[in-house]
């Protein structure tokens, strides 16, 4: 708590110090234009000479010029430490500052996200479609030359292990169908013709 109430003491000091310093240099600056003004003022006589008066007054220019920089040069010092006060004791605007970036960072980042899943949606549409002109093309175009070499070879074996044994039982029957298909023959011929004569 003693260190809460300490903060703002020493801000106000500070600040009243600020304030003293900017009142005294322009004070400064002020009086020293005022006596360079009166310095220009011609004189009557005096017991000094004109060339003594006038290095006299020559040197007095020239140093209340010199005053008058030093004033300016304390009151640009003064913008520069008034800036960097503000800069780190003024935080309800640096918080200002701080939420607005936040914000636009915010809006930026949703920005990004719905393009990404909108582009994320696109793609995930053309690829389902792609694979399915691709599946529906190649289960068209699928043939017997298609299939892989130990399917086709298997294949093979099996047609011709049913091809062997359709022949070799037509191979080892004998041919006792030529004497009936001989005897169906003739009578085949006969029933044709005039038919066998009767004796009596």
């Amino acid at each position: 708590m003693a260190q809460q109430r300490a903060l703002p003491q020493s801000k106000e000091t500070l600040l009243q110090s600020y304030n003293k310093r900017l009142k005294d240099d322009i004070k400064s600056i002020m009086d020293n234009f005022t006596e360079i003004i009166k310095t220009a003022k011609i004189e009557d006589e005096t017991q000094v000479s004109r060339a003594t008066q006038g290095e006299q007054d020559n040197y007095e220019m020239h140093v209340r010029a010199a005053n008058i920089v030093r004033a300016g040069e304390s009151l640009m010092k003064l913008v520069s430490d008034l800036k960097q006060f503000l800069i780190l004791n003024d935080f309800p605007s640096v918080n200002e500052a701080i939420d607005q970036r936040n914000q636009q960072l915010r809006a930026l980042q949703e920005e990004c996200d719905r393009k990404l899943i909108g582009l994320r949606d696109e793609v995930s549409i053309d690829l389902y479609e792609l694979e399915e002109e691709y599946y529906s093309s190649s289960s068209s175009l699928c043939e017997a030359n298609d299939l892989p070499l130990c399917e086709a070879y298997w294949r093979l074996d099996l047609d011709t292990d049913s091809t062997d044994g359709l022949s070799a039982p037509l191979l080892a029957s004998p041919e006792p169908s030529a004497g009936p298909l001989q005897a169906a023959a003739p009578a085949h011929s006969h029933a044709g013709g005039p038919g066998p004569t009767e004796h009596a």
